[in-house]
């Protein structure tokens, strides 16, 4: 039993290596998700609400997190991680002492009746792959809808699909391209690999209407390296939604 242990352990870090690496040079969050009932998303965001509140009641500090609604009943709380080690912090500690545990468990009896499903997760943000030419940030004021590319891929096509991402980004940048996107890589806790491009816009109209004039701008040269990209490509398949500041929370800042 001893040895498997040892095992165990030195297979995840050596799981852990690459994404501790890859957070050293851009910035990792720690993705929560809830596969809310389709009869539970009135009840799940009054109890993120009420959660909400008691954080900032009792001024609940280092707990900072953005949520992101999906269309299809998923919600997202993204929190950013500096390495691997936050992961072990308890920050909600100070939360259940303040509050009493039988009330802070109250309110997370109230969060399980909505979903059946949930899990967590990492992804990094790539700085080299994105293209936001006036700074890489994921809070993107008065565009809060978001569209979620995701490009899964074989071991054996990561590089080369990397270096296709890479020639767009350069395409993008010589157009001068008014679409931006953030590029994510799968991390820890993810079942298979992929890039995850997000586009921001004010609403779903807004969205077509700045791929339509992005797809001219960048005309044939773009289709044909839209085309190349794809063969590298193992699966594709796209997510809408928005953020949603109303369920975030943000420690106050002294």
């Amino acid at each position: 039993m001893k040895t498997l242990k040892t095992t165990m352990i030195l297979a995840i870090t050596l799981l852990l290596l690459p994404i501790i690496s890859n957070a050293q040079a851009n910035q990792a969050f720690w993705i929560h998700a809830d596969q809310v009932k389709p009869s539970m998303t009135g009840e799940y965001e009054k109890v993120s609400k009420d959660f909400i509140a008691a954080c900032k009641k009792h001024d609940l500090k280092d707990a900072d997190w953005t949520t992101a609604q999906i269309d299809d009943g998923t919600y997202l709380s993204i929190t950013p991680i500096k390495n691997m080690a936050d992961l072990d912090k308890n920050t909600l500690a100070p939360l259940a002492e303040k509050m009493g545990n039988e009330n802070f468990r109250a309110i997370f009896d109230r969060f399980n009746k909505c979903y059946d499903k949930h899990g967590n997760y990492i992804v990094v943000l790539s700085n080299e792959l994105s293209y936001m030419p006036n700074g890489l940030t994921i809070n993107t004021e008065g565009k809060n809808y978001r569209k979620w590319h995701f490009l899964y891929v074989t071991p054996e096509n990561v590089q080369n699909l990397r270096e296709k991402i890479k020639e767009l980004k350069a395409l993008y940048e010589k157009k001068g391209a008014k679409e931006h996107f953030r590029i994510y890589r799968a991390g820890f806790g993810t079942m298979g690999d992929y890039f995850l491009a997000v586009v921001s816009a004010k609403d779903a109209q807004d969205y077509a209407r700045q791929s339509d004039e992005n797809e001219a701008l960048l005309g044939e040269e773009g289709k044909k390296l839209f085309e190349d990209m794809f063969k590298y490509v193992d699966k594709y398949e796209s997510k809408s939604g928005g953020m949603r500041p109303d369920l975030s929370y943000s420690a106050t800042k002294k």
